[in-house]
């Protein structure tokens, strides 16, 4: 299993997709708060503002560009052979996705906590460390927009195993989380027992991350509790999908 691991990571490490991926959002997230400086002037604009206003917008970031890492780090290894040759080096399945979900999971964390990082880091420099977010919410915000990414990366796992075409997979995933949202609403006005399941999903629980300090011990139990359920559900049905599938 280590070995695998280690293949995994040094894969997503050379992953020219990543790379890129990595290197476009902080160079954005360096430069995003320059806007500001520009209209407002360094003087009148918080770090704090600045930061929940990111919140919010990152959340396009979280679902919508590990869509693609997907379709390269992993779609991409059925259609060029990879895969197979993997299958076929005497680990198990379950071994062999494990480790690929693993270390998925790491690089769409990776996309998804740069720009709110970098964006603060930037921030604080141009402002002069002008109204800084309470340390607390900062490090609360993180580690739930980590623990989301966890989840919608599971759910692209899964998309990614069953269509072995990186084009299909990324336009398919971009679809899905583009239109869920509007999709899933539409059918909770007209089907009552669908607004529970969609109010309670991953995709609508996303918005609260930013307004955490509201919540109550509940709500925030809620926040944690169904993007665990979320990826341990679609990592086991991405198992059994490997499991089930043939490689050519």
């Amino acid at each position: 299993m280590g070995n695998l691991l280690k293949s995994e990571l040094f894969k997503l490490k050379k992953d020219r997709s990543f790379r890129t991926l990595t290197l476009i959002l902080a160079a954005v997230a360096v430069l995003f708060p320059l806007f500001s400086v520009f209209s407002e002037g360094s003087e009148l604009v918080k770090v704090n503002e600045l930061y929940m206003n990111i919140i919010g917008k990152n959340n396009y970031v979280l679902k919508l560009i590990p869509c693609l890492l997907a379709g390269y780090f992993i779609s991409s290894e059925y259609s060029i052979g990879t895969m197979k040759s993997i299958a076929s080096s005497g680990n198990s399945r379950v071994r062999i996705y494990f480790a690929k979900l693993m270390v998925f999971t790491l690089g769409a964390i990776i996309i998804s906590v740069i720009f709110p990082i970098v964006m603060t880091g930037a921030s604080a420099v141009y402002f002069q460390f002008n109204g800084m977010p309470d340390l607390s919410y900062f490090v609360q915000t993180l580690s739930f927009i980590m623990l989301y990414a966890a989840a919608f990366a599971s759910i692209m796992a899964v998309f990614s195993t069953l269509f072995t075409d990186s084009g299909k997979t990324i336009g398919l995933l971009l679809s899905i989380f583009l239109l869920f949202d509007a999709i899933m609403y539409m059918l909770s006005t007209k089907l009552t027992f669908l607004e529970p399941i969609y109010n309670y999903s991953i995709f609508q629980l996303l918005y609260g991350i930013v307004n955490i300090n509201a919540l109550n011990r509940m709500e925030v139990f809620q926040l944690a509790l169904i993007p665990i359920l979320t990826y341990l559900t679609f990592g086991f049905l991405g198992i059994f999908v490997f499991q089930k599938k043939e490689i050519k």
